[in-house]
């Protein structure tokens, strides 16, 4: 019986091993999975390539129902000088559920455009390096939250594009006739200088 009792406890003894290990092996030092990032990246590659549009085109599907032009760069930048109509969401608040409430369906088109599409010496829309522009990683993020109607503005556009007006603090103003909807202001604007 003393034998038994011994290998009883010694069995259990191992189990502790095993399991102590098992469970040090398997938990992550940290939430980071490179290797599934570089794998979203290559598949928004091929993805991304047909989802560039020129200023035209960002400024009609601006137009469009059940469209959002997205600013995800600081809300200090935004709040200077953005695409008139834009939404915020700051790129390092980016989270499933901070998507989900701005973004509620996931089908709705996005349009997206970063500092790096506009040539002004504005500090607010001051260029990165072009590897490192705030609308690569955007796309990439967004297709890999399960938003796949994305759009990329491409061009190099000036505070004076024929299609896309800006608003801001450090926008000068412009009497406009006033709308109860900011959206429908924007995609007034918009129309009047497409058409």
């Amino acid at each position: 019986m003393k034998h038994i009792i011994i290998a009883i406890i010694a069995i259990a003894a191992m189990g502790c091993g095993v399991y102590g290990s098992y469970f040090e092996s398997v938990e992550p030092s940290s939430k980071v999975d490179y290797p599934g990032f570089t794998k979203v990246t290559a598949e928004v590659d091929e993805y991304r390539k047909k989802r560039l549009i020129s200023s035209r085109a960002f400024a009609q599907k601006a137009l469009q129902k059940d469209v959002i032009v997205l600013d995800t760069r600081s809300k200090s930048a935004y709040d200077r000088i953005h695409v008139k109509g834009a939404v915020h969401l700051n790129f390092s608040d980016f989270t499933k559920a901070s998507l989900a409430k701005m973004i509620p369906n996931k089908n709705t088109t996005i349009l997206i455009y970063c500092n790096n599409n506009v040539d002004t010496p504005n500090p607010a829309l001051m260029n990165k390096g072009a590897p490192l522009a705030l609308n690569i990683p955007t796309f990439i993020n967004l297709y890999g939250y399960g938003y796949k109607n994305v759009y990329e503005l491409k061009d190099m556009i000036t505070l004076k594009d024929p299609y896309i007006t800006f608003e801001g603090t450090d926008v000068k103003s412009t009497v406009v006739k006033k709308t109860t909807n900011r959206h429908q202001e924007a995609r007034a604007q918009t129309l009047m200088k497409l058409y």
